[in-house]
């Protein structure tokens, strides 16, 4: 077998295009999109040049150094210094409710934690806009608090006005009732505020870590719920069914037998 003759040239062109490949597998979309040596389409079918790939990651680690907070909340994902521009943590709508948006993290996260709101809303007491407060920035949330999930996108507070942090009985036992099916439907991917040591009956947050697997099974079930006519938030619930009542109770022993 003869092999090719292949110039110093071809090969370095190759070797670039490897290294641009194997860099841009490994940048979240967001960030790339962020590079604006990338944002061109037309651009899509050059091969870059390593003075493009260099360019390329530094606006990256720019970009992250930006938004990131280099450090994690209480549940394990990363905290976020801004939003709605080159990172993780947007404004999304909040279908069926009057809420023109919320500041949550794109994703799973978002999933569940919408649910959470529409539900509160249907089954508990009707939003106003401006009733919910996502995201705040690392600099307004005590960080080892369960409110420092909020600057990693992972909470929400419904209404904190009507329920402040460190007062309690601020719902009704019906209320309470629904809160308790909300959890116990998310498989305790979601905890309340309420069960915390640090008392804080409007928050509501994620209690998986990022890569954990319950994670994007709950996701999926919300999403099939959606495709499921009389099924998901929205849709009557009885949360006094006997089967339901169980999973509540035995959820609520066990998260508060964990506060935070």
């Amino acid at each position: 077998m003869t092999i090719p003759d292949v110039s110093r040239r071809t090969l370095l062109a190759r070797s670039s295009a490897l290294a641009g490949a194997t860099f841009l597998a490994s940048v979240p979309g967001a960030a790339l999109l962020a590079a604006p040596a990338y944002a061109d389409s037309s651009s899509y079918s050059k091969t870059p040049t390593g003075e493009e790939i260099s360019d390329a990651f530094r606006r990256v680690q720019e970009n992250q150094n930006r938004v990131r907070a280099g450090r994690l909340s209480p549940n394990g994902w990363e905290m976020e210094k801004t939003t709605n521009g080159g990172g993780n943590i947007w404004t999304r709508p909040t279908p069926g409710t009057p809420l023109t948006g919320v500041t949550v993290r794109i994703g799973d996260a978002e999933a569940i934690l919408i649910h959470v709101i529409r539900r509160f809303h249907y089954e508990i007491s009707e939003l106003r806009n401006d009733d919910v407060t996502g995201w705040r920035s690392p600099s307004e949330v005590r960080r080892n608090w369960p409110e420092g999930n909020q600057a990693s996108g992972t909470a929400v507070q419904i209404r904190p006005g009507f329920y402040p942090a460190g007062t309690s009985g601020g719902f009704s036992h019906l209320q309470l009732l629904v809160i308790r099916d909300i959890l116990a439907e998310l498989d305790g991917a979601v905890r309340w505020g309420g069960d915390d040591r640090h008392l804080n009956e409007s928050l509501f947050y994620l209690d998986v870590g990022p890569d954990e697997p319950r994670l994007a099974e709950m996701v999926e079930k919300i999403r099939a719920w959606g495709d499921t006519p009389g099924r998901g938030a929205g849709a009557p619930v009885d949360v006094l069914a006997a089967d339901r009542r169980r999973a509540a109770e035995a959820l609520e022993r066990r998260q508060s037998g964990t506060a935070a």
